[in-house]
């Protein structure tokens, strides 16, 4: 009696207040030690922001002065003196539009002819702004003088010099940037430029502007390094590699904001936690009634899917084998494979929960439907189907009547979604091979969904055969990539939608099997993603481009990718190694990736494209107007072109189709993006797509796919008419 009152008093007091001290000490510690990884990681991030920012700001400020520097007229009134133009145009306009403290116009001899300055209270002697902008503008007349252009692209219009430099007590940041013609009109001696001077002070309003913008809490400017703690900084430095001085803030520390609001529900977790284990200490003893629940409900779990109740894979194949092994001699059996079309794009779009409650329904509408069948589910979206036996005479109909059953649209909340799906049939008489009937099945869903998907199809020899042969082309797909023959490049040539002059190229993959001669791309590209040498093929392609960069200096062309190479880490990788190798810039080069990559929008995905598209190379979206809510998919990610779908295009005489392309180069310009309308066949269509405000054109009426060999000659013979 007295053991019983211990053990008692054990499992009700000692051993709860035991666990509970122990469960929360550690969850205290998770959380301290999440708590200051966390800060770590965003003061980290923000320091990264921090340096970014500081960086496009001098650049950007250097952009600003282009605006006006570059510009035929500029030159003109900079050269006879005319200050109230220059006030208007390269004074306070700068000021008032982009937010630059101070300007100066410099004559050839450096002596100003123009002063501005926004500041009133503490505004900059002569001899302060000629000590910080004198070197620099010394600089930039003797690369005038030696014709420099090193740095001029697309984006920088001219060459100029930047810095941070004190004027006078003040830090700031100082470009300089030459007026010159944009034109090219205007006779200009190099060195006897005017020259431009915008003024950025670090001390004033820019880092309340800063802090506002990207959030850094008090951020201000100091000349000396910061030693307080719980501050976080970064260091400014000149292009002589001496710190400058530095931007400090109070860093954001979203660890200490949530250790601090949870500590008070740690404590009650101790209270509950030991009230918990309290009360089951006194219910031990009913442990073993528990236990033999769990195991009824272990059974159950061990033979059904937990989404959907259906039977699992194992129980169905347990219950196939007990089926075949036992039926009389006429006995007719029948294996159903169902698999839901589109079901991935409605994970994508709606997301897991939507696509959950979907398979659910989905299995409602086949139990409903075979309510004598077992049902089992055997992936993320695969079903199979025992058919009983007199289902099984009317097998044919009842997988159509499945596929009709699976179309009917699915309201799930406020969401309208609509899928299909694609069911193979086996049917057997008398005791037979379970693994081969599941194998026939299975062959006679990959016909369903070679067909087009949304149908059925029933086992029938001939489709070992065609099987036989998808076997065959894959071994010899294999081959063409592992020997690096068969498999060629065709470009087809882009048209300037306006003058009818080529402004690119398209790279596409072409196999030329040595029995069967060229096989479409449409079979076999399908045919490398299924086995894994989508990326192989890619490389090939992108190295052949990127040669026919190097050798045609005056165009760019743009290769398709598919959604397995940009879900791979290594593609951004190996697109600026191949470039770098070929010397080839890559602004020449732009990818073009379908509707259904965007679709995924995975993070190795964004991170992909944004890694390339900061080295320079070029995004657009292929076959637009035919993925999966294609309008949205534009707005989630970054490009620089629609490419519209030749489907639309052929059926432009269609009010429909025309009305889908207006609305289509609407979208891009308010996007301001480039548009290309693929499959231009005739002179009609081009007429219309001009006048539309379609940037390229590309299609057979300007010009078929061409070898490689032919590219050049071509361009060539294009480029002199």
């Amino acid at each position: 009696m007295k053991i019983q009152f211990q053990s008692q008093w054990f499992l009700r007091w000692c051993l709860p207040a035991l666990v509970s001290l122990v469960v929360c000490g550690l969850l205290l510690l998770s959380l301290s030690w999440a708590a200051a990884t966390s800060d770590e990681v965003a003061a980290a991030r923000q320091r990264d922001l921090m340096k970014l920012t500081v960086a496009k700001l001098t650049a950007g400020i250097a952009h600003d002065q282009e605006s006006a520097t570059v510009w035929d007229d500029a030159v003109r009134h900079a050269t006879s003196g005319d200050l109230k133009w220059i006030e208007t145009n390269l004074g306070s306009w700068m000021h008032s539009y982009f937010g630059h403290d101070g300007a100066l116009v410099l004559r050839p001899d450096l002596s100003v002819q123009y002063l501005f300055s926004s500041e009133t209270d503490y505004s900059p002697t002569p001899d302060d702004l000629r000590n910080a902008y004198l070197p620099l503008a010394k600089k930039l007349q003797a690369r005038l003088l030696a014709e420099d252009t090193e740095g001029i692209s697309e984006r920088t219009l001219s060459i100029g010099e930047a810095d941070l430099s004190y004027v006078g007590f003040r830090p700031a940041i100082v470009s300089i940037k030459p007026i010159v013609s944009d034109t090219g009109d205007l006779e200009q001696t190099p060195g006897e430029e005017m020259l431009h001077v915008s003024i950025r002070f670090l001390d004033g309003d820019l880092p309340l502007a800063i802090g506002t913008e990207y959030e850094f809490a008090k951020l201000e400017f100091t000349s000396k390094r910061p030693r307080e703690r719980n501050v976080a900084y970064v260091p400014l430095v000149a292009r002589d590699g001496q710190v400058f001085g530095y931007f400090r803030w109070n860093p954001f520390q979203p660890g200490q904001y949530v250790f601090e609001a949870t500590a008070p529900a740690l404590f009650i977790a101790f209270i509950a936690l030991f009230a918990g284990t309290s009360f089951s200490g006194g219910a031990i003893w009913r442990r073993s009634e528990r236990l033999a629940a769990s195991r009824a409900e272990l059974k159950h779990q061990a033979s059904h899917d937990a989404l959907t109740g259906l039977a699992n894979r194992a129980y169905f194949n347990e219950q196939l084998n007990r089926q075949l092994s036992s039926g009389h001699a006429e006995a007719l059996h029948c294996v159903l494979f169902v698999d839901l079309d589109r079901f991935k794009a409605v994970n994508d779009t709606f997301g897991h929960p939507v696509g959950d409650k979907l398979i659910c329904l989905a299995a409602n509408r086949m139990r409903d439907l075979l309510p004598q069948s077992l049902l089992a589910r055997v992936g993320g979206d695969e079903f199979t189907i025992l058919l009983g036996e007199n289902d099984a005479r009317n097998a044919e109909d009842l997988a159509s009547k499945i596929v009709q059953s699976l179309r009917a649209p699915f309201e799930i909340g406020t969401t309208h979604v609509v899928i299909g799906a694609s069911v193979g049939a086996a049917l057997a008489t008398g005791p037979c091979d379970p693994i081969e009937l599941t194998r026939q099945a299975d062959i006679a869903l990959y016909h369903a969904k070679a067909a087009g998907r949304n149908t059925h199809a029933v086992f029938g020899e001939h489709m070992d055969e065609l099987l036989r042969r998808r076997r065959a082309l894959e071994s010899d797909l294999r081959f063409a990539v592992e020997t690096r023959t068969q498999l060629e490049t065709f470009y087809q040539p882009v048209f300037n939608a306006t003058d009818g002059s080529i402004c690119s190229l398209e790279a596409l993959a072409r196999w030329k099997h040595p029995t069967m001669g060229y096989i479409s791309p449409d079979q076999f590209i399908p045919l490398a993603e299924d086995i894994g040498l989508i990326n192989d093929i890619g490389a090939l392609v992108l190295d052949n481009a990127c040669r026919t960069l190097a050798d045609l200096p005056g165009i760019s062309i743009a290769i398709n990718a598919s959604p397995l190479e940009l879900g791979s880490p290594g593609y951004s990788l190996r697109v600026l190694t191949t470039l770098a190798n070929m010397n080839v810039s890559p602004e020449r080069l732009e990818i073009e990736m379908t509707e259904t990559a965007t679709a995924d929008n995975t993070i190795d995905l964004k991170r992909t494209i944004a890694m390339l598209r900061k080295a320079g190379v070029r995004f657009a979206i292929d076959d637009f107007g035919t993925g999966y809510s294609s309008f949205s998919r534009v707005q989630n990610i970054e490009v620089d072109r629609i490419k519209i779908d030749r489907s639309f295009i052929g059926e432009m005489h269609q009010s429909g189709s025309r009305a889908v392309v207006v609305a289509m180069i609407g979208m891009a310009r308010a996007k301001g993006l480039k548009i290309t309308a693929e499959g231009v066949e005739t002179i009609e269509q081009r007429a219309e797509l001009e006048r539309l405000g379609c940037d390229d054109l590309q299609g057979f009426l300007m010009s078929r796919p061409l070898p490689r060999q032919d590219v050049a000659a071509y361009v060539s013979r294009m480029a002199r008419t």
